[in-house]
This record gives C-alpha cells, sequence and structure tokens, in this order.
C-alpha cells in the first residue's frame, strides 16, 4: 500500500500539485464562510488579491527553485548521499523521519531565525502585517522570505537523502497544514486542544498572528506541534484574546501590495534587533 503511494508521489505532476493548492484554499474558504472564528468587516476579494499576488509570485520562486532541487536528488542519489543511505529501516520510518526533519529544518528553525534575524525578520513581516487572518494569509510570503524557506528545504534534502517521492508528500502535507492553521473557522476549543498535541491546530497557529510580542514570538511549526513543546516555543491561550497584524507596521495599508514589497527595505519601520 505504501508502496503505491510512494509510486504516486514520484510521478507527481506541477497540475497535481496546482489542483492541491486550488482545492485546499477552495475548501477552507468555504468552511471559514460557515464557520468563522472571526467576523471581519472587510472585502474578502479585495484581501485576498494581495495574498494571491503574493501566492504566484510563490509558484514562480518555487519552479526555479523546482531545478535546483532536482539537481540535489540526483547528486544524493548517484553518490549515495545522505542519513537515509546509511540505514536500512521500514519504508514507513524512513517516510517519517524525512518528514520530521523537514518540518525541524525547513519549517521550525527556519521560522524561529525568520523571527530572530534581523534582514530575515523584515522580510517575514510581510506575512505578519495582515490585519485580517483567513486561509489567504498562509499565500502571503513576501519572495524573500520565501526563498530563505527553500533554502533550508535545499539543505535537509541534502543532509538526508531523501527520495523526492518523500520530499513531495512532506510539500502536500505543508499546503494542507499551511491553509488549515490560517483558515478563519472556528473550532471547539476542546477539539483543538486535542489536536494541538500532536499537530498545529488552527487556534494554535492564530496565537503566532497577534500584533504583539510574546505571542508573535511563539508556535513556530507547521506540521508537528511537539517541536514547540520540545524548545519551550508553545503557548496556548483564550483566542478571543488574539489581535491580528503587527505592531510596527501600517496597518491601514494590511492590502496595499506596493506598501507589502517594501516593508523590507523600508528603515522608517522599526524592529526590535
Amino acid at each position: 500500500m505504501l508502496s503505491s503511494v510512494i509510486d504516486f508521489f514520484e510521478n507527481l505532476t506541477s497540475l497535481h500539485k496546482f489542483l492541491w493548492i486550488v482545492g485546499c484554499l477552495s475548501f477552507f474558504w468555504i468552511m471559514e464562510g460557515i464557520y468563522p472564528l472571526v467576523r471581519f468587516k472587510y472585502d474578502k476579494w479585495n484581501h485576498s488579491r494581495v495574498n494571491l499576488i503574493l501566492l504566484v509570485t510563490t509558484i514562480v520562486i518555487n519552479l526555479f527553485f523546482g531545478i535546483a532541487t532536482t539537481g540535489i536528488f540526483e547528486w544524493t542519489k548517484d553518490t549515495q548521499f545522505g542519513v537515509l543511505y546509511l540505514v536500512d529501516w521500514p519504508l514507513w520510518l524512513e517516510l517519517l523521519i524525512a518528514v520530521m526533519a523537514l518540518d525541524l529544518i525547513a519549517q521550525y528553525l527556519a521560522h524561529f531565525l525568520l523571527h530572530k534575524v534581523s534582514f530575515m525578520w523584515r522580510f517575514h513581516m510581510v506575512h505578519h502585517s495582515d490585519t485580517a487572518v483567513d486561509v489567504t494569509t498562509g499565500t502571503r510570503h513576501h519572495p524573500g522570505d520565501f526563498m530563505i524557506r527553500e533554502l533550508f528545504s535545499l539543505v535537509t534534502i541534502l543532509i538526508m537523502g531523501m527520495p523526492v517521492a518523500f520530499y513531495l508528500i512532506y510539500r502536500i502535507s505543508t499546503v494542507f497544514f499551511t491553509y488549515l492553521t490560517h483558515a478563519n473557522i472556528n473550532i471547539p476549543v476542546s477539539i483543538d486542544k486535542v489536536i494541538s498535541w500532536v499537530f498545529i491546530s488552527p487556534h494554535m497557529h492564530k496565537f503566532h498572528h497577534h500584533f504583539e510580542r510574546p505571542w508573535t514570538d511563539t508556535n513556530y511549526g507547521n506540521i508537528f506541534s511537539f517541536w514547540d513543546r520540545i524548545f519551550g516555543t508553545m503557548v496556548y491561550d483564550d483566542p478571543r484574546k488574539i489581535i491580528y497584524g503587527l505592531d510596527v507596521t501600517d496597518g491601514s495599508k494590511s492590502e496595499n501590495l506596493s506598501y507589502q514589497l517594501k516593508v523590507p527595505f523600508d528603515k522608517r519601520i522599526k524592529t526590535d534587533y
């Protein structure tokens, strides 16, 4: 059964990935319309415009990184380089370790550094400047922010020496969790807390989008929540206390694309670093 899944992902096309993105976006867009956590007073389509334009830039950048990623997969396969080439474990265990390694390094660690390193934080501020967090916020990444994240993915692939199918399973999973955790959906707290013991839950990630520290600097995970628990960056509180946006950017320009693209280079915008 698992071998069939691996075979499917080895032959995954760009069209498959695009349809998965559109499908997840559409599903959670509908769900947050039915069960909203916050009833925003906004033009949803106008709000989404900036975020979806940034999604297009992400897709274009991903095409170029795909070339580099393919080269690394070929090199590690030819040279048998990487941690997974040193072991002979069951397929399911190697897949789990690969996904966990990518989630730890390319998501948790990269995200942590995006908050702690001054020049990286300036790019990441664009993601946090959204004053109405919904499913499309998951697509809101400055091109510089996304390129930094992709570099961490490439390093992880190189370290682990994983097959391409493992990486694509991880990417498909991150798309789902990204849209799930940003979606403006009202999940009962009791259910959300149960989810948060293993995975990043919708409420858990919303605290990360609070407009000021210390909540902004917590809950860095994307798929698994135990990284935040292990490294002491986990927080869980009343989701009604959350105020979205950033206290150092102009909230009135949350939907201004030109302003958002210039945020990393605007020295008038202060950071704590």
